[in-house]
């Protein structure tokens, strides 16, 4: 409950700060693949909502062929509805969905927690939103909107893409070499940007990109 307490509250500073995301939905077509945090299974549902639709599932990594990303944070996908190859199309929370294929599934630890390491987890997480709110803190809008070009380390990495300025907050896109975004807002050190191909709206540290 805490957790959740305080996730909702750096949700109202951005809204407070940066700009609003668009209402809309955002044309696009593109193959993107399953991410998740735990390499488990994303849900696939009849509707873009959370009620009791869900109709199957996507493994980790799997590809998907995207028809439409909601800034409301659903994309519409193709879905294959029966064994003779007919699709229609289904709905998947698009912050499980990556540009590039994951090469692995995230660790799992398969023993229980023990108290003092849940002390040790709550201590971190405070420290993380102690961080995040002081970069929070930072934030304002730019001037005029730019344009700047993602600069992973590695010429065939890429950049992530983050729902708040912090390296703890949850990815939701990758970035390749020379991906263009346009700055909207800036923190003392990340960007706040947005993709012009698909509206996505989300922060990227300033040392991965470039301005030409």
């Amino acid at each position: 409950m805490k957790k959740q307490i305080l996730s909702l509250a750096l949700i109202a500073v951005m809204m407070a700060v940066f700009l609003p995301t668009q209402a809309a939905a955002d044309s696009y077509y593109g193959t993107q693949y399953v991410y998740t945090d735990n390499g488990k299974t994303l849900n696939v549902r009849s509707s873009p909502s959370m009620d009791n639709n869900c109709i199957g599932a996507l493994p980790y990594g799997a590809e998907v062929t995207v028809m439409e990303m909601y800034s409301n944070g659903w994309a519409k996908i193709l879905w294959e509805q029966n064994d003779y190859g007919e699709f229609g199309t289904a709905y998947v929370q698009r912050r499980f969905l990556v540009n590039h294929k994951p090469t692995s599934k995230p660790s799992q630890s398969a023993a229980p927690a023990s108290s003092s390491s849940k002390t040790a987890a709550a201590t971190d997480y405070t420290k993380q939103f102690t961080a995040m709110n002081d970069e929070f803190r930072t934030g304002k809008l730019v001037p005029q909107q730019f344009t700047v070009y993602a600069r992973p380390s590695r010429a065939s990495g890429w950049v992530n893409l983050r729902w708040a300025p912090s390296v703890e907050a949850e990815r939701i896109a990758t970035c390749p070499q020379g991906k263009a975004l346009t700055v909207i807002a800036e923190t003392r050190n990340w960007y706040q940007v947005r993709d012009p191909q698909t509206g996505m709206i989300g922060f990227i540290s300033k040392q991965y990109v470039s301005v030409q």
